[in-house]
């Protein structure tokens, strides 16, 4: 891979790393104007069906979707780059805030800066959704599956209805038989070494966090923060917002219970969560946290520890598992069933973004300001060519100036 060619796509990645907020929901809308529109680096019906596959993968779904977007411009070496500038930048702030913590108490941190990022984040997301419908859903049929797919969402919300959902919308769109696969290509070749050390690090990892713990190894904690969070990147479903409770309850409520010592308090946890809300980059970032916070009682290199044990545990599974899968998907889209069941999983992944973007909008105490603030954006990206990251370095300016 000739690194240089590709320098202009990794300066996009991290423009777009620092200033994309919202969570995966607002990453969308972002992901499209940058990648799709602005550049061309892909097309946007190789978008919306990276997001299909990817949402039927544990762990970050817009962490998987910006790795795919490397991979297919430069294979695994640039998708590894791509996903590293993409990481880094919400890590070291994550990381960073841990230390503000510990080092100057949990004060309420003044985020007035942050005012508008949350209205903001629904106009990106409910343009991405509507860009996303003029191109999946395009008969009576699909409409039908995206609004029950929008229905569901909104009235279970659930990370497990995403897989659900998927299965059930390729089902139904079966039933049609008009549809067949166009011209056949090259099936991808599998690379199987990548599920065997999925599998082999999880085994590890598992029988030496409870052999360090069953020893009292002086290490045993970084051993447990380690398969805790390999644990949650190869399981957890629907983004890091469903990471959280259950990272609450590992970290906070478990060690309160079973007395096996503090890792960090209530406030300390809930730091963390909202500040996640309020920078840009992936929201499984809070893991940095959570891991640094988990070591900060053993020192400042414990801590530093932790933070890149917690990282690289809770993203690599996820990776494993992408590179291992893609070509699967790649080789069976080429079936018919396959072919015809991505229409209707593709309808789904456009009614879950548009219940993203009213139950991201519900959160907000409501305000015409923010309603405003939706409108504003949803226009700007839709009528105008100001570039993304500039829109949301206007919404942050004007919050800092309230």
């Amino acid at each position: 891979m000739s690194l240089y060619r590709h320098i202009p796509f990794l300066k996009e990645v991290f423009k777009y790393s620092v200033t994309a907020f919202g969570g995966p929901q607002g990453h969308i809308g972002m992901m499209l104007k940058t990648f799709v529109e602005k550049k061309n680096y892909i097309t946007k019906e190789e978008l919306v069906d990276y997001m299909s596959f990817c949402q039927m993968l544990p762990g970050p779904s817009s962490t998987q979707t910006i790795t795919l977007i490397g991979y297919k411009r430069g294979g695994v070496s640039l998708a590894l780059i791509t996903l590293l500038i993409w990481v880094l930048p919400a890590a070291l702030m994550m990381g960073g805030l841990s230390f503000l913590v510990i080092y100057f108490g949990t004060k309420d941190i003044q985020t007035n800066l942050f005012k508008y990022v949350q209205p903001m984040a629904v106009g990106f997301l409910i343009y991405a959704a509507y860009k996303a419908m003029r191109i999946s859903v395009n008969h009576i049929a699909t409409y039908c599956i995206m609004l029950v797919a929008l229905v569901v969402t909104v009235s279970l919300r659930s990370p497990w209805v995403f897989p659900v959902l998927i299965v059930l919308g390729g089902i139904v769109s079966n039933f049609s038989d008009k549809r067949i696969p166009g011209v056949a290509v090259q099936k991808k070749p599998i690379k199987w070494v990548n599920l065997w050390g999925f599998i082999f690090v999880f085994l590890v990892a598992g029988i030496l966090s409870e052999w360090a713990r069953m020893q009292h190894w002086h290490s045993a904690r970084l051993f447990n923060l380690f398969e805790n969070f390999y644990r949650f990147g190869s399981f957890v479903f629907g983004g890091g917002h469903a990471l959280i409770p259950m990272m609450y309850e590992q970290y906070v409520i478990r060690p309160e219970h079973l007395q096996i010592g503090q890792y960090l308090t209530t406030s300390e946890f809930l730091t963390g969560a909202g500040m996640v809300n309020a920078i840009p980059g992936p929201v499984f970032s809070i893991c940095t946290y959570i891991g640094a916070m988990s070591m900060s009682q053993l020192g400042m290199e414990a801590q530093l520890l932790g933070a890149t044990v917690a990282t690289v545990g809770v993203f690599l599974p996820s990776v494993l598992l992408l590179f291992f899968f893609f070509p699967i998907y790649q080789n069976i889209k080429q079936y018919t069933v396959i072919f015809r069941a991505l229409e209707g999983i593709h309808a789904v992944i456009v009614g879950i973004m548009w219940a993203s973007g009213y139950i991201l909008f519900s959160s907000i105490p409501f305000d015409w300001t923010n309603l405003v603030v939706v409108a504003i954006t949803f226009s700007l990206l839709m009528f105008s060519k100001i570039p993304a990251p500039l829109i949301v370095i206007g919404w942050l300016m004007l919050g800092a100036a309230m």
